[in-house]
C-alpha cells in the first residue's frame, strides 16, 4: 500500500471517535444557546465566486483563499469566512424583511495560510448574524449570547476584549495618518507590539492628548474611571469620543445581562477584517494561543450586495474552543446510550429482528457476531469504550 495516501495534507486533520463526538456535542450546545434568542439557522455553499470576498469588501487577502475554477472559467473560493456569505444570502432572500434578521449558522472556512505551530487551515465555525438593527441594544445581545455559548460549553475562566473600529479609524484621521501607516500600526498592534506603536508615534506630531489617545491602544480597561478618561481626552476629535461613548453605554446595557464581569474594553482591538465599522471583540481562555471567538459590526457590508442594513456577529471557532476546554481537563461528558446486542451465527436472524425492534422504539441498536477468541470481558469492554449503556447476549 501507498502510505502516502493515508496522510491528509498540512494544516488539515482526521476527527473521529471520542474526539468527534465531543465535538458535536460541543456544537449543539453553542446552537442551543443561541437558538434560545430567537435564532434560525442558515446554510450556505462550501465555495462561492471570487468577487464574495473580494478586496472591495475587505476579508481575506488573495494570496490566503484556496481559489479554482468552473466549467464557465468563473473563478471560485472555498470560503475563508461565513459572515459574507451570509451577507449575500439575506440581501437575496430577505431583500423586502423591515423587521430584525436572526440567523445562525455553522460550517467550515478554509485559509491558505502558513501552518506554523500547528494552525489549521481548516477550521469549524458556529456563529450569528443580528441583521437590520443599528441599535446599542443588538450590540448588546451580540456580546452577551457570546458569553452565554462560552458558559454554556463549560469555561468559567474567559474574557472578552471588545474595541471600537473608530477608535483607531479616528486616531488616524485626526493625527493624519495615510492608508500605509495605518496598515503598519494595525499590523504592530495586531503583533502586540506596542513598543513598535509608541516608536511611530513618537516620530509623529500630535498635541497631547492625542498622544495619550495613542497610549491606550495597548491598554484593558475594567473601570469606569478609565473609561471616562478616554471620553475627556477625545472632547476635540468627535469621531473617537463617539466610539468611546458608546462602549461606556455597552457596558451599561451588558451589567443588566449580567455579563459584564466576562468583558474588558480593549480600545486597541483591531481585525484584519477591514468591514467592521462598530464594535470589535474577541473571547480569549486560558490553553488557545489564538482567539476562540471574534466578532463585531459591520453596518456597511450588506451595501455591496444591494441591500441597505445595519449588521452584527460573531463566530466561535469550534477547533480552537474544543481544544481550549481539553486542555483546561474541562469535561464533555459522552453519555451512555443504546445496546450492543451480540449472537452466535446460528441466532443471526433473531438478532436482526431484536435490533429492528429497538430502532423502532428510537434506541441506538450495535449488533457484532461474537467471535471464538472473544470473551464476555472483552466486549464488556468494548461497549464501555463505545458509551453503550447495556449488552444484550444472544448465545
Amino acid at each position: 500500500m501507498n502510505r502516502q495516501l493515508l496522510h491528509t495534507p498540512e494544516g488539515v486533520r482526521d476527527i473521529y471517535s471520542d474526539e468527534c463526538k465531543k465535538k458535536q456535542i460541543l456544537e449543539g450546545k453553542l446552537a442551543n444557546t443561541i437558538e434560545r434568542y430567537g435564532y434560525r439557522g442558515i446554510e450556505t455553499p462550501t465555495f462561492e465566486f471570487f468577487d464574495i470576498f473580494g478586496k472591495e469588501i475587505g476579508t481575506t487577502p488573495s494570496k490566503d483563499l484556496y481559489k479554482f475554477f468552473d466549467r464557465e472559467g468563473n473563478t471560485l473560493v472555498l470560503r475563508p469566512d461565513l459572515t459574507p456569505s451570509v451577507a449575500r444570502a439575506v440581501a437575496m432572500y430577505f431583500e423586502e424583511e423591515e423587521e430584525p434578521i436572526r440567523l445562525y449558522y455553522m460550517g467550515n472556512t478554509f485559509i491558505n495560510n502558513s501552518s506554523y505551530q500547528g494552525r489549521l487551515k481548516e477550521t469549524t465555525q458556529l456563529g450569528a448574524e443580528l441583521v437590520g438593527d443599528s441599535s446599542l441594544f443588538a450590540d448588546a445581545e451580540i456580546v452577551a449570547m457570546a458569553v452565554e455559548c462560552l458558559l454554556a460549553a463549560g469555561l468559567t475562566e474567559f474574557r472578552i476584549n471588545i474595541g471600537h473600529a473608530d477608535f483607531f479609524a479616528g486616531l488616524m484621521e485626526a493625527a493624519g495618518f495615510g492608508e500605509k501607516a495605518a496598515q503598519e500600526l494595525r499590523d504592530l498592534i495586531a503583533n502586540k507590539n506596542y513598543f513598535g506603536v509608541e516608536e511611530v508615534i513618537s516620530a509623529h506630531p500630535m498635541d497631547e492628548n492625542l498622544r495619550e489617545l495613542f497610549a491606550m491602544l495597548g491598554g484593558f480597561y475594567f473601570s469606569e474611571d478609565e473609561m471616562a478618561k478616554a471620553g475627556r481626552l477625545s472632547q476635540g476629535y468627535p469621531k473617537i469620543l463617539a466610539a468611546v461613548t458608546r462602549l461606556n453605554e455597552l457596558h451599561q446595557v451588558l451589567k443588566a445581562y449580567g455579563t459584564d464581569r466576562y468583558v474588558s474594553f480593549e480600545l486597541g482591538v483591531v481585525s484584519s477584517y477591514q468591514y467592521y465599522t462598530g464594535i470589535i471583540f474577541a473571547g480569549y481562555t486560558f490553553g488557545s494561543g489564538e482567539a476562540i471567538l471574534k466578532g463585531g459590526r459591520y453596518d456597511k457590508l450588506y451595501s455591496y450586495f444591494g441591500k441597505s442594513a445595519a449588521s452584527i456577529g460573531f463566530a466561535v471557532v469550534v477547533d480552537q474552543l474544543a481544544a481550549a476546554i481539553a486542555r483546561q481537563n474541562i469535561p464533555i461528558a459522552i453519555p451512555c446510550e443504546g445496546e450492543l446486542v451480540l449472537y452466535r451465527k446460528e441466532r443471526l436472524h433473531e438478532a436482526v429482528a431484536y435490533a429492528g425492534r429497538l430502532r423502532k422504539k428510537g434506541v441506538t441498536a450495535e449488533v457484532i457476531c461474537i467471535k471464538g477468541n472473544k470473551d464476555r470481558m472483552d466486549y464488556e469492554a468494548y461497549a464501555k469504550k463505545h458509551h453503550r449503556e447495556k449488552i444484550t447476549y444472544l448465545d
